[in-house]
């Protein structure tokens, strides 16, 4: 596994090859890739693109702007010029055949509202909208919207939390009690393993996986001896997590 995959990253790939009930499958035992509808290819939606391309999804992306389109696809499985308000249009891409419809605009609340309601109408399975605001979220999730996310507002918190802790190397929020962190190794865990430690009898935490010597381990690693330059990957519950690792 890459050893320079941020905590983003490694979460979706634990995601992408465990289904629920399982933490990791055995190598090559995972998820088939899912069909994306992305709409909107300003920063927030490249970026996206870019992160399903290495996720290994198929992606067909959406603009009005031709020249977003055309920068786009490299990294998509198609790319079409379009305006998501155009129900024709939306209906010629075949909505109901995606797995998950990821409308992405940033500058024009109106049109993400309209392409979001259409998206529903049209039989969407799945459909995630941007939001900069909570006013926003509340007319989205009544027009169509299954799940709302707010990159700026999340962002902020990441900053917020992964600043003004100490130790605290990556950070990602699992639901409002629990999260994932990336710790360096306790000077007093350096040279014992976690079985001998038992950690997650002892302090309540799950350890996934360990970052070291350009390597990122998530299995076999209990009975690995820590060095001082290696880094903890674990989830938890937060005052937990907080409270093992002098957060």
């Amino acid at each position: 596994m890459k050893y320079d995959m941020n905590l983003v990253e490694v979460f979706a790939e634990i995601m992408r090859c465990a289904p629920p009930g399982r933490a990791i499958l055995a190598e090559g035992d995972c998820f088939s890739m899912k069909s994306i509808l992305l709409i909107g290819l300003g920063r927030f939606g490249r970026h996206i693109a870019s992160e399903l391309n290495v996720l290994g999804h198929q992606v067909m992306a959406v603009d009005c702007r031709e020249d977003r389109v055309k920068a786009i696809m490299p990294y998509v499985t198609n790319a079409m010029v379009g305006s998501g308000t155009n129900a024709a249009f939306l209906a010629s891409l075949g909505v109901r055949n995606y797995d998950v419809c990821i409308v992405a605009i940033g500058n024009d609340f109106q049109s993400s509202l309209e392409t979001t309601s259409l998206l529903k109408d049209l039989g969407a399975k799945m459909v995630v909208a941007r939001a900069a605001r909570d006013v926003q979220a509340r007319f989205l999730l009544r027009n169509g919207a299954d799940e709302v996310v707010y990159p700026e507002k999340q962002m902020a918190k990441w900053t917020a939390i992964r600043y003004s802790s100490n130790h605290l190397l990556d950070y990602i929020e699992l639901d409002s009690s629990h999260a994932m962190y990336e710790v360096p190794v306790p000077a007093a865990w350096v040279g014992r393993t976690l079985r001998e430690l038992d950690v997650r009898n002892n302090w309540n935490v799950n350890v996934i996986g360990i970052r070291g010597g350009g390597q990122l381990a998530l299995s076999h690693i209990g009975d690995h001896p820590m060095q001082a330059d290696e880094t903890l990957l674990v989830m938890g519950l937060n005052r937990d997590v907080q409270k093992c690792f002098d957060l």
